[in-house]
């Protein structure tokens, strides 16, 4: 297949892993930037945004699931910066309506860190619910946690982005998406949107789902066994956005604030998100705030997804899962002083400010788990080698 763009010649690595992703790996169509020292050092295109006969362009775009998180925790740091808001006060201080039923304690940051003790609902969701902030909101205000908030965590997988992004709301006065494009996108220049405008849509390279497999990962053997569990609320009680076919790439959910999973970019977009913070900040946030990014703060084993997982506030950190079952091997291979976040499937945005590496990769053939795939992984370890790292275990350092 066609690979189209731009690789400087110390990354060449980089480029052949994308073309045999394209060739070799079931790789439909893609896109893949490197950002280093705050300049672009791979910025590569290829493959079918449709298939059989429409091409990923340039200015090809694709719903990228939960990267969308590393986008709405950054709004929460923005503010968090100006002095605006605190992530250790308690969520009521903001959403006076939250502290119903047992949620009273609740801080700000155990919404970031998937700490809220609330990753699905109980309350049935009618079809469309992700579509009506207002019900989303105010369902999330009246329901019980699962645990006390604070003691453990659990991957608030589709309500990350109406938790956060309702204190986001409630503080700067804007919608999320709203707020995202004025004080992110567009002072950045990205091509990134929490809602995207209707004269985009012809751009958007659907999603097709992961192939069928019968070695399934915990979380959905859980979800499948047991109707009651987390897992099978956050996959069953979600207003038909991930079991109806088609739904999430529907115009009204491409349209819809889901500060969760619903961003609509290219690789180019994730990496300039994180080209400012792998800077020291770049202006967009200060050294110090960046220092409180980064961090993990959720480590173990996750009471929804069932195996360990680690968090910053409001990011993914690096975990090794090599050791487990085959269907659950699929963890997050960056350094430990990286940060950001995957998209089920495969899609990766993220950056390492010492090593001043902001990344991006993005695709519409899904892989079947929720952290980095091997296509993807691939990338990720061109690029470290490219910049001398060298791996232990399925991670990654820089020798002294």
């Amino acid at each position: 297949m066609t690979v189209e763009g731009t690789c400087e010649p110390r990354f060449t690595e980089v480029a052949e892993e994308f073309e045999r992703n394209l060739r070799e790996r079931g790789e439909v169509g893609a896109s893949v930037c490197v950002i280093v020292d705050g300049e672009t050092v791979v910025d590569l295109w290829g493959g079918s945004a449709v298939p059989p006969d429409r091409p990923w362009r340039r200015d090809t775009v694709g719903h990228v699931w939960s990267c969308t998180k590393g986008a709405t925790a950054l709004c929460a740091h923005l503010l968090a910066d100006r002095g605006e808001l605190d992530l250790d006060a308690p969520v009521t201080r903001y959403w006076p309506e939250y502290g119903a039923n047992g949620k009273e304690g609740t801080l700000v940051r155990h919404l970031l860190a998937h700490q809220s003790g609330l990753p699905v609902v109980r309350t049935p969701l009618p079809k469309g619910a992700f579509y009506d902030w207002k019900q989303m909101t105010e369902t999330l205000a009246a329901e019980e946690p699962f645990w006390p908030p604070g003691t453990r965590h659990g991957y608030q997988g589709l309500l990350f982005g109406f938790l956060v992004g309702e204190v986001v709301r409630r503080v700067s006065g804007r919608s999320l998406g709203t707020f995202f494009r004025e004080e992110i996108a567009e002072p950045l220049g990205l091509e990134f949107w929490l809602g995207l405008p209707e004269e985009h849509e012809g751009r958007v390279a659907p999603t097709i789902p992961a192939d069928p497999s019968a070695d399934l990962p915990a979380f959905y053997r859980t979800a499948f066994a047991d109707p009651a569990s987390t897992a099978a609320l956050l996959i069953g009680n979600d207003g038909g956005y991930l079991l109806t076919p088609g739904e999430s790439d529907s115009r009204a959910a491409h349209a819809a604030e889901i500060g969760a999973v619903g961003a609509i970019t290219n690789a180019r977009g994730l990496a300039g998100l994180y080209r400012p913070l792998s800077l020291g900040g770049g202006g967009l946030v200060s050294a110090e705030r960046l220092a409180l990014m980064a961090p993990a703060v959720s480590a173990g084993t996750d009471a929804v997804l069932q195996v360990p997982t680690r968090f910053s506030l409001g990011f993914a950190k690096a975990v090794d899962n090599g050791y487990l079952p085959p269907a659950d091997r699929e963890g997050i291979g960056y350094t430990e002083t990286a940060f950001g976040h995957p998209g089920m499937g495969g899609s990766v945005g993220f950056c390492d400010p010492p090593a001043r590496l902001a990344f991006g990769y993005t695709m519409n053939k899904q892989g079947p788990g929720l952290g980095i795939n091997p296509r993807g992984q691939a990338l990720v370890d061109a690029v470290y080698r490219a910049l001398g790292h060298r791996q232990a275990g399925s991670l990654w350092y820089r020798p002294d």
